[in-house]
């Protein structure tokens, strides 16, 4: 498939991601993807925002789903938030990395600039495996020069308050913070042609 040298319309952000991004467990308005929309805005930018965001999604799943969204939303800017899914299952680093690495060639040859979004897992499967995990997000964000959120979860995670009965997902008023984690890095793409 051809794809245009630049995206058209460069307003619109596609959030591709999981179950942190589809607002699992809260009411879709409540999600930090809802907010984002409004943020924006609130803030006089004329971007449109379509999340394509699926609950238990992987990277591999995603991947295959991806040159669809690209095609039918031809985003300005890719939102990528995966990673959490493959983690808890246990897939070898190798091949998240390699879903990742696609997802990002496919985004930028479709004409996007993206903003990639990291994910820490918990221990389960040892600590060389949660440490690799972590640090590929770093490593394919200073091979393609991306913007990164190391951790969406950063400061959630651990505040029960501000996580559901589950312990994995944020409830409603986690949102505000997950979308202040996005806002930094990705107001600066929302200025770029």
């Amino acid at each position: 498939m051809a794809w245009p040298a630049t995206a058209a319309p460069a307003g619109t952000i596609l959030v591709v991601g999981d179950s942190l991004s589809a607002g699992y467990g809260i009411r879709v308005e409540q999600g930090w993807v809802a907010l984002l929309q409004s943020r924006l805005r609130a803030k006089g930018y004329g971007h449109r925002v379509v999340n394509a965001s699926s609950s238990g999604e992987t990277t591999g799943g995603a991947l295959a789903r991806l040159p669809r969204a690209l095609a039918a939303h031809r985003p300005g800017v890719v939102i990528i938030e995966f990673g959490g899914n493959d983690g808890l299952r246990g897939l070898p680093v190798a091949d998240v990395r390699a879903n990742l690495d696609a997802i990002v060639r496919t985004s930028q040859q479709a004409g996007a600039r993206i903003l990639l979004v990291g994910m820490r897992i918990p221990p389960n499967y040892g600590a060389t495996y949660t440490t690799s995990f972590h640090r590929l997000f770093g490593e394919i964000a200073a091979q393609y020069r991306l913007p990164l959120v190391p951790v969406l979860l950063e400061d959630v995670a651990l505040d029960d308050a501000l996580m559901q009965a589950d312990g994995i997902h944020p409830n409603a008023a986690a949102q505000p913070r997950l979308l202040d984690a996005i806002w930094s890095p990705l107001e600066p793409l929302l200025r770029q042609k």
